[in-house]
């Protein structure tokens, strides 16, 4: 049987159980040029919860009784493909669900090189995640070395990549965590040079000690109060990659919205600001895995994962995004 995760209800704030119904079909059996897959890790990301609700966006709106959207790794059971026999791994989006039917020529289907990493960095720091670090950094906020790059929700999925690759480039990294723990990590593993504590009272002025040249790139994940602190220390010529602003993915209302381009628009001399989504530079994705790859192995890249197992326990793992309980990347093991 397939166990799926589907769309029962649209979330108002904060996603709650009743927003989800877990079912059990019958699995398919692969047809001409298909192959059967067995879902083995999941990945959760702030960006689904963009996709619950039916407000425009960069993405159509998941439907109603549609299965959650989501990043899997997979192995390959049953295969009428020559290309994919079966025990190939795959990366792809087939979403909350045990077992799922491919065809070459999915979107964002890929073989899985189980030497580069564990696979299950294939929907972390080897995937879409660090994919998303790589190229928002790289290609939009286009650093230069001795620059200062800010990263928010630097312990982070994302966060913790910008960051590192950041140090690669000859930069200053400035991370910005929520506890003393994460900010510890961020220091102390990730290697960035400061991390400041967004809870505290006195936030706005340790992140400007810790600027003391200014702010020259600053990869926004978060949006609100911790780039309202940012804002001032932006210098002239800096650049910022918007990659999300998940402080208003649970907004109930659209008047509690101020979108990073709201904000950064309305300044007197604005940044160079866009919003990018990493599908931009999908014919550069295994070019940037293997890059992510070297990065581990040589070891000037390290990451942590969150894992919950059990699909059925999907929906409660996901609000973890939203509370700040995970650490680094967060994903199901399914199977």
């Amino acid at each position: 049987m397939n166990t799926r995760i589907v769309l029962k209800s649209r979330p108002v704030g904060m996603p709650q159980e009743e927003n989800f119904d877990i079912q059990s079909v019958p699995v398919e059996a692969p047809g001409e040029n298909e192959m059967l897959l067995r879902t083995l890790w999941l990945s959760l990301d702030p960006y689904m919860r963009g996709r619950m609700s039916d407000r425009e966006s960069y993405a159509k709106p998941l439907e109603i009784g549609e299965v959650i959207t989501g990043g899997v790794v997979s192995e390959v059971i049953e295969s009428n493909i020559d290309a994919y026999p079966v025990g190939t791994i795959v990366s792809g989006m087939y979403g909350w669900q045990s077992h799922a039917i491919a065809r070459p020529g999915d979107y964002r289907l890929f073989k899985v090189d189980k030497e580069l990493a564990p696979i299950s960095t294939a929907v972390g720091v080897t995937g879409m995640p660090g994919q998303t670090a790589y190229f928002g950094l790289l290609k939009v906020g286009k650093p230069q070395a001795g620059e200062t790059v800010v990263v928010s929700a630097a312990s982070g999925a994302v966060g913790s990549v910008v960051g590192q690759i950041a140090k690669i480039q000859g930069c200053r990294a400035v991370g910005l965590a929520g506890g003393k723990t994460k900010c510890d990590y961020v220091i102390n593993e990730l290697g960035f040079d400061a991390c400041i504590d967004y809870k505290e009272a006195d936030f706005a002025e340790k992140l400007a000690a810790a600027c003391p040249d200014g702010v020259d790139v600053y990869f926004e994940n978060v949006g609100g109060a911790v780039l309202d602190a940012v804002v001032p220390l932006l210098n002239a010529g800096s650049r910022v990659p918007i990659c999300g602003f998940i402080s208003a993915y649970n907004a109930t209302s659209d008047d509690q919205i101020r979108t990073p381009e709201m904000v950064l628009g309305a300044l007197e001399n604005p940044p160079e600001h866009r919003f990018f989504i990493v599908v931009e530079w999908v014919e550069e994705f295994e070019e940037a895995s293997r890059a992510l790859g070297g990065w581990i192995k040589d070891g000037r890249l390290k990451y942590r994962e969150t894992i919950v197992e059990g699909l059925e326990n999907a929906p409660e793992a996901f609000r973890m995004l939203f509370t700040g309980d995970n650490f680094g990347k967060l994903m199901i093991k399914v199977t």
